[in-house]
């Protein structure tokens, strides 16, 4: 019987973010309750719940003062209203693609528009979604939806904008889409079904059709779960729904050759674990009888076994009897004695095998020499994990996965990172550091790489960091552009300067600060106010997912001049300005940095004057009253003259 497990299966990229923050959040917090299933998986929210987190039904349950999580599915805007208006601490888990349908519901109810949502009417995530906006029908396929057009005459007649829960069928959805275009002229069509279930459900699917039983994996109350087992049920006649390992009935699997096995997007990954191991477990009890009935060992192989003598290039494992400062014993359950020295435990130079091996451990290794005479083995473990490591680079560049080493040794043309004991060469272009970079700044840093060249004859393999940096951008590149929204803040490294602006890279994605937006001072260039490599926090003004742009702002509204101008000042105040520059029609002078009035040329003096200049000079500081303030075009008019004029009327009464 041979089992193959989808992989695709268990959490996805929403649900794992979910759990990861609750469980933060029960860790640092005294008091968390949850507001409904965190997820559908009761095994999770029953840790939660072992964790302090208190599952409620309504806000009404929750006491003053107290961290609210909201669930992954998502809930209705008035929730948050709510929860606002109570001053509760929010802990929002909702899934990122789940957030991104309620932005559009939102949206385009606020245009006037009916949003139509397929999927089922009772789930909390349709449920959410439905709260996001003021005319919203819930249908769960065509059906319905013709339904509906029949029995309300004006159904067809508003605009309408479609969008569907995020675990819907794809063939489902492509056959609601078709129906809807005949029953409206110009429908929006928002596809919100999320790209995992798409390739869960494709996996399944495949998996299914070349197996006799396929297990599915989850809770009973997730849609994503019942929604595998659909697809699953087209493909394989034998389709087992079940939560756990305690579920699987050995009669399912008579006969049987081939196990497929996914999982639904809310099932851990020790669930599915506990699944695997059982049917590994049944696999090997199989294999076990086989043998039993093919023949019995005798007595005399017994004997022979366990006196055998260990040959050099053996693989062995034994037990840790003791460790001395050069070597450590190990018991092979031979006549030999066997030993390992230090220096073989390990090819990592930062290897340190004090705390990392204990008496009793047991241990894996090669046999490189055997003395007979002295009765003892001399063992390496160096050189065994060479050997599974060359097993493992293989295997990674066969199936594109990523293996972890440290860089060991650098040269003209790259580095040598050791992974698994193999040195693997990375030239300097795949380093992923600069042109001309110190290779150094790297050396027994711990590094991921991708391979990408194996001649194991020649004992050579290239590999590439710079290829798994490439891809773990481009992973935060889609959260970020999951997660955006405008005003958000984020702590960003400036990338580079131009004339315009500054680029800003905010984990996977460049921002652009437009130079008006650095400061609210004069600015002639970016470099006056940052450096390339400065971390800076920053906040998005707007962004553009086709097009892939995003503006951001760094001056923050508090700093703004003419907020504190209007704050500190008002008409009739007299201020000391700075004259700035000259014009036909008076002078320019500076109240506050970054905020200007204009002395119009008849309020330079008591007397007339022929230019500005005449009587003023750039930055010479002169008093001003302040004649008039423009709230709506942010400008201030001021007055030499009336200074003078009131000094003079002082003197005047004096004189009386």
């Amino acid at each position: 019987m041979s089992v193959r497990v989808a992989k695709t299966a268990g959490f996805c990229f929403g649900v794992n973010r979910a759990v990861e923050m609750a469980l933060a959040a029960a860790e640092s917090r005294e008091r968390v309750y949850m507001l409904g299933q965190l997820i559908h998986n009761r095994a999770v929210t029953d840790k939660l719940a072992s964790l302090g987190v208190r599952e409620v039904q309504t806000l009404s349950e929750v006491p003053e003062g107290s961290a609210v999580i909201v669930r992954a599915h998502g809930v209705p805007k008035s929730v948050y209203e709510e929860i606002a208006a109570r001053g509760l601490e929010l802990i929002d888990v909702t899934c990122p693609f789940v957030r991104k349908i309620h932005r559009i519901a939102e949206r385009e109810s606020a245009e006037g528009r009916r949003v139509i949502i397929m999927g089922d009417p009772t789930h909390p995530e349709v449920i959410g979604i439905s709260g996001w906006c003021q005319d919203a029908s819930v249908c769960q396929d065509a059906a319905e939806l013709e339904k509906l057009c029949l029995e309300y005459a004006d159904f067809a007649a508003k605009p309408v904008s479609l969008v569907a829960q995020t675990t819907s069928n794809r063939t489902k959805w492509e056959f609601f889409v078709n129906n809807i275009k005949k029953l409206y002229t110009n429908p929006k069509i928002f596809d919100t079904i999320c790209n995992a279930t798409d390739e869960r459900q494709a996996e399944c699917a495949e998996i299914a059709a070349q197996s006799e039983v396929m297990l599915i994996i989850g809770d009973r109350n997730s849609s994503n779960t019942r929604k595998l087992k659909e697809v699953a049920e087209t493909k394989c006649e034998k389709v087992y729904l079940i939560d756990g390992a305690r579920e699987l009935d050995k009669r399912w699997f008579d006969r049987v050759r081939t196990v497929g096995i996914t999982a639904g997007a809310s099932t851990p990954a020790w669930i599915i674990k506990e699944v695997v191991n059982q049917m590994s477990e049944e696999l090997r009890n199989q294999v076990a009888a086989e043998a039993i009935d093919e023949a019995e060992e005798n007595f005399e192989q017994m004997l022979e076994n366990s006196i055998k003598t260990l040959y050099t290039g053996d693989k062995v494992t034994g037990i840790v009897t003791a460790i001395n400062s050069g070597e450590i014993n190990v018991d092979l359950g031979v006549k030999h004695a066997g030993y390992i020295s230090i220096n073989e435990l390990s090819d990592d130079p930062n290897y340190i095998a004090d705390g990392k091996i204990k008496v009793g451990d047991e241990i894996e290794a090669f046999v490189m020499r055997v003395n007979d005479v002295e009765g003892t083995v001399q063992l390496s473990k160096k050189r065994l994990d060479v050997i599974k490591g060359w097993d493992t680079i293989e295997q990674a560049r066969e199936d594109r996965t990523t293996v972890e080493g440290t860089v060991i040794e650098e040269n003209k043309g790259g580095v040598v990172v050791s992974v698994g004991g193999v040195h693997v060469f990375v030239p300097a272009s795949q380093t992923g550091l600069p042109k001309d970079a110190e290779m150094s700044q790297i050396m027994k840093q711990k590094v991921k790489l991708r391979v990408i060249e194996v001649n194991r004859a020649r004992r050579r393999v290239v590999g590439s960091i710079r290829a798994v940096a490439q891809e773990e951008r481009r992973a935060k590149a889609e959260q970020i552009w999951a997660e955006i929204e405008e005003n958000k803040v984020y702590n960003g490294v400036v990338k580079s300067l131009t004339s315009y602006g500054a680029f800003v890279d905010i984990g996977g994605v460049d921002g652009m600060i437009h130079i008006s937006e650095l400061s609210w001072n004069r600015v002639r260039h970016p470099s006056e106010v940052v450096a390339v490599g400065d971390e800076v926090e920053v906040y998005v003004i707007s962004f553009d997912t086709e097009k892939k742009k995003i503006s951001l702002g760094y001056r923050k509204a508090e700093d703004n001049p003419w907020t504190k101008f209007v704050t500190n000042y008002a008409i009739g105040d007299v201020v000391p300005v700075k004259v700035l520059k000259f014009m036909p029609f008076g002078a320019f002078a500076e109240v506050l940095p970054g905020v200007d009035g204009l002395i119009h040329i008849s309020q330079i003096a008591n007397q007339r004057i022929n230019k500005p200049d005449d009587v003023l000079s750039e930055n010479e500081v002169v008093n001003a009253k302040i004649t008039d303030i423009d709230m709506d075009r942010q400008k201030i008019s001021l007055s030499i003259r009336a200074v003078i004029e009131d000094g003079e009327a002082v003197e005047a009464a004096d004189a009386e």
